[in-house]
């Protein structure tokens, strides 16, 4: 499955459509009119799954179907799940061009190796010299659609980053570097359905927590009193009230791949789901090839252990190693890296010397 088959996986699946027929509710207009806090084209992204709900969005959306929120998300390793079969009704067949996705995914590891191998092209140098917006560019490095339905500006712009004269120049250079081989270490990070399996099982995880949370009474604050008296409440009373978490970020880069947890005086923003133990780590060196600059900071989490497809960062001493996580034919989960070449056999280790990879963010 391509990345442009699996891009349905990274939306958030909700069974609101399920439940508005239960009710009778028989359009998205009159469930829209029964919800003060939703917009009805929000409410209709939410509903295709083209959007990822918030929270309180499904504690609404819960109230007004008559259903706890938890209801509304699904279970994408159910093995009665299929993702194909649920995008159906919504979406309509799964694409069925296979050139155009093919082309897609290559463009997206073409973008990705060039932008790896050249450490002057940051997001901003993108939009200001190229004029390829931050989300475009995020939709193209994720194969969300075939080169030719992009618009003119969008194929000009790539075509003058990689210095091609037309459409089919630039088509045919990309197949060229796929050819050589030169895309081979980015391939898996664009195509790899488990990656964004991964990015959904956060999301949706990250969700129940926070749901969770509110129903135990732990993150809703309680409405202050203007007329009551007395000194104001203590700064960490308004922890409740934060929506923004900074952690910090380590590492100085060592021979041989591996990283020494110092701080570096940065922070880094942290994911929703990020447990209390989270921090950024600076890789320094593309040690798991150009589809992960040296420039990039991945959050950590020790309380996490990573899953197949994913990154993991494992102990070695007082030092830390970035790997890229597989499992072989046994079910064994594997580490690699890809300088220096190396194979870590996963389950060996402790688990306390096993974080997993939250997320990574590209200057």
């Amino acid at each position: 499955m391509t990345a442009i088959d699996f891009h349905r996986a990274l939306v958030f699946p909700n069974r609101i459509r399920k439940f508005r027929k239960q009710l009778n509710i028989g359009s998205l207009l009159e469930l829209s009119e029964r919800l003060s806090g939703i917009t009805y084209i929000r409410l209709s992204k939410i509903e295709r799954g083209e959007i990822f709900a918030r929270a309180g969005e499904l504690r609404e959306l819960g109230r007004a179907l008559g259903v706890d929120p938890v209801e509304l998300l699904i279970d994408v390793d159910d093995p009665g799940f299929d993702i194909a079969v649920w995008a159906a009704p919504l979406h309509g067949p799964m694409p069925t061009d296979p050139e155009g996705e093919h082309g897609a995914v290559l463009l997206a590891a073409a973008l990705r190796a060039r932008r790896g191998g050249d450490p002057a092209l940051t997001i901003a140098v993108l939009e200001s010299e190229y004029g390829i917006a931050p989300v475009v560019l995020s939709r193209i490095e994720n194969a969300l659609k075939p080169f030719d339905r992009w618009n003119e500006d969008v194929r000009a712009a790539l075509r003058r980053l990689f210095g091609a004269a037309g459409d089919a120049a630039l088509t045919a250079q990309i197949e060229a570097l796929h050819a050589s081989g030169a895309l081979d270490a980015v391939l898996p990070l664009v195509a790899n359905p488990e990656i964004r399996l991964a990015k959904s099982r956060a999301r949706i995880a990250a969700l129940k927590d926070e749901l969770a949370g509110a129903k135990a009474g732990v993150a809703v604050p309680a409405p202050a009193s203007p007329a009551a008296p007395g000194p104001k409440p203590e700064p960490v009373a308004s922890a409740n009230l934060a929506t923004l978490r900074l952690l910090p970020v380590l590492g100085t880069p060592l021979p041989g791949g591996l990283i020494a947890p110092t701080p570096t005086g940065a922070e880094v923003e942290a994911p929703r789901g990020a447990g209390p133990r989270a921090y950024g780590l600076r890789l320094g060196r593309p040690t798991l090839g150009a589809g992960l600059p040296g420039r990039a900071t991945l959050v950590v989490d020790p309380d996490r252990y990573p899953a197949t497809g994913g990154l993991a960062v494992v102990r070695e001493g007082e030092a830390l190693r970035v790997l890229s996580v597989t499992a072989d034919r046994h079910g064994r989960m594997l580490g690699y890296s890809e300088s220096p070449d190396l194979e870590v056999a996963l389950d060996t280790l402790a688990p306390t010397d096993v974080a997993a990879v939250l997320s990574a963010v590209f200057e």
